[in-house]
């Protein structure tokens, strides 16, 4: 009885609550960051044109306009470059990229 109370019984949880949250130590770098203010004009009117199709009377307001982060895109293209050795017809997919926090008061990015 005391084998199947062992396999079956209920089972003792034990939980720990931290004093104060830990602190990773990576940072996840922003796939996305501001455009330029000297692009913000052409892609707004590119943009605002393509959404107002046939309808000239519509109004469309641009509230905030970002790119892809060049960081991101080139980490993302020598990793998977790398992940896919000898199989060059392999796909992958980058969700992530995270950047070491260096000690002190200032993180820095390395690639």
């Amino acid at each position: 009885m005391g084998l199947f109370k062992r396999l079956f019984g209920e089972k003792e949880r034990i939980t720990h609550r931290l004093e104060e949250p830990v602190q990773s130590k990576w940072q996840e770098v922003a796939p996305y960051i501001p455009a330029d203010k000297s692009e913000q004009q052409l892609v707004s009117l590119i943009g605002t044109g393509i959404a107002a199709g046939d309808n000239p009377t519509s109004h469309f307001v641009v509230k905030r306009l970002l790119k892809r982060n060049p960081e991101v895109q080139l980490v993302a293209v020598i990793a998977t470059s790398l992940a896919t050795g000898d199989q060059p017809e392999s796909v992958f997919r980058v969700t992530s990229i995270k950047e070491e926090k260096l000690g002190g008061s200032h993180d820095v990015a390395q690639v």
